[in-house]
């Protein structure tokens, strides 16, 4: 059978998108998730629970399971599930990156290192211990400069300190947040020198080592900290044509570098006049509900080209749709509790806009960056021009209201 074991955090935003397109495919699909289904025994081979904190014990659970329901792809979906796909893949003989390639593009510190090691522009870092002393760490290091924990994600824990007083109270912030979460794989906070510049994002498949670009995104609102939250994400890019052929080239060395060659790549770039930077590069596709924005060929879905190619289809056309799409990430204001968004209905009818998703349920506790987890939901627009895309989500955006108790 042509089954498929999809590796899903129960927290994950991308279930449905690749549930269904699994479904477009006519494939079998297993869910491998961090919680046991209460209705799992009633069917047999529908799901796996599984400790991703624990991915040793957790391939052996996948092996066992794969002797009696075997499997032709293991896919994980996000960050926190990548490295055990590897190891599984690894384990079962099955195409796939090397794990120390995914851990590589999973742990930041390792990341710098390779890339400052294969001569690619890259940051200034020093690597602390979440045991050191803030403010001697502080002394050692040049400023403006960036801090993050080496193996959160979606911008948790990224903190800018311009001075010795900032670095002290970030760090102590990022010790107290990698605590809390549990991640306590590498207890360690990495602060690189803040590069300045404009940011972007490349989406691209790998096909046998070689990077084939999906999507280039401008990120037109800037992005100089504290902290980072991300807002716009705009399709096609508006520079020209020579630097976006320089933005790939990076990019595939980056991946090459890591010893990337096979599956999605998701990328952060800042540019300046120095050159072109690596901020992250991640062998999974782009999170959130984002990739509902983009779409190939005949219509053909993000997560589609990806199973397609984890299953050994034949290829179809990755050229994007010809017209211009974004989407609008919605940052937590505040902490508190969410009452309500007000307005969605009114933002959905604005000319250009595809849907408002609010992705928060009423009365859940909610977190501004850097210590929280989730955006308050994603507004998505098409358009003819990239300016029309962003002056729709503008639009929109300024007709929702968030009401946060607390």
């Amino acid at each position: 059978m042509n089954r498929l074991l999809l590796l899903i955090p129960t927290s994950s935003y991308r279930t449905h998108d690749f549930m269904a397109a699994a479904a477009a495919l006519n494939v079998a699909v297993v869910v491998g998730t961090d919680r046991r289904q209460a209705l799992a025994s009633l069917t047999p081979g529908k799901t796996l629970a599984l400790n991703f904190a624990r991915p040793a014990a957790s391939v052996g659970r996948i092996v066992a399971y794969s002797e009696e329901y075997p499997v032709r792809a293991v896919v994980g979906v996000d960050d926190e599930t990548v490295v055990l796909a590897a190891m599984a893949c690894e384990a079962l003989g099955l195409p796939h990156n090397t794990t120390t390639s995914v851990r590589a593009s999973r742990y930041k510190h390792v990341m710098r290192q390779i890339l400052a090691e294969k001569g690619l522009p890259s940051p200034g870092f020093r690597l602390f211990s979440i045991r050191d002393e803030p403010a001697e760490a502080a002394a050692t290091v040049d400023y403006p400069c960036v801090l993050k924990p080496v193996s959160l994600s979606a911008s948790r824990g990224v903190i800018r300190a311009d001075r010795e007083a900032d670095f002290v109270t970030a760090f102590d912030r990022i010790r107290a947040l990698i605590s809390e979460s549990g991640n306590n794989v590498h207890e360690a906070i990495l602060a690189e020198d803040y590069i300045p510049g404009r940011e972007v994002a490349l989406e691209g498949l790998l096909v046998d080592g070689e990077l084939h670009t999906l999507a280039l995104f401008d990120k037109p609102d800037p992005l100089d900290g504290p902290y980072f939250a991300e807002t716009l994400y705009i399709t096609p890019s508006l520079l020209q044509e020579c630097v976006q052929a320089r933005i790939q080239d990076t990019a595939q060395q980056a991946a090459l570098a890591l010893g990337l060659t096979v599956g999605p790549v998701h990328a952060e770039l800042r540019l300046n006049t120095s050159g072109i930077y690596v901020v992250e590069i991640a062998a999974r596709s782009i999170g959130g509900l984002c990739s509902r924005i983009l779409r190939f060929g005949a219509g053909v879905s993000l997560e589609e080209l990806i199973l397609r190619q984890a299953t050994g289809r034949s290829p179809i056309d990755l050229c994007r749709e010809n017209t211009a799409a974004g989407v609008m990430m919605l940052p937590v204001p505040k902490p508190g509790t969410l009452r309500c968004v007000r307005g969605t209905a009114g933002a959905r009818r604005v000319p250009g806009i595809v849907d408002v998703a609010i992705t928060v349920p009423r009365g859940h506790p909610v977190q501004p960056l850097p210590e929280g987890d989730r955006y308050l939901g994603f507004i998505f627009a098409r358009g003819r021009t990239p300016e029309a895309v962003v002056a729709a989500l503008r639009e929109a955006n300024g007709l929702l209201a968030v009401e946060i108790e607390g």
